[in-house]
């Protein structure tokens, strides 16, 4: 059985996809770009404000969902540029300082409103 789970702590899904699905005890969150919940609008800023914002906004799905950091297992890292990885790299480390999850990183063409970074994540309790 699954389980749609839904903030309005996050962007809300701007398509035919849920914030995050839980299944048999894994929570897989869709792609979160670094939008503000409020507003739907892109972050000002460079590569490390937006990758905090989307942290952020999964980090409010996991709670949505009774699930924290610590329970990520893996995370894809979309990337615009790998010319950024180092500083969305810097920012990611303070989200998962200990113990952290397996994770890919790609440079993609582009990303949704041409947003620097898309960061997915799977948990489990």
């Amino acid at each position: 059985m699954k389980n749609i789970i839904s903030t309005e702590k996050a962007p809300a899904a701007v398509g035919p996809y849920s914030q995050a699905v839980e299944a048999n005890g894994t929570l897989y969150v869709s792609g979160q770009v670094p939008l503000y919940p409020a507003t739907g609008k892109v972050v000002i800023g460079g590569i490390e404000e937006q990758t905090a914002r989307s942290l952020e906004n999964i980090g409010a799905i996991l709670a949505e969902a009774g699930y924290a950091y610590s329970n990520v297992v893996k995370c894809t890292c979309l990337l615009s540029d790998m010319a950024n990885f180092t500083a969305m790299n810097k920012v990611y480390a303070r989200y998962f300082s200990e113990k952290q999850p397996a994770r890919a990183a790609f440079a993609v063409k582009e990303l949704p409103l041409g947003v620097l970074v898309e960061i997915e994540a799977i948990a489990v309790k």
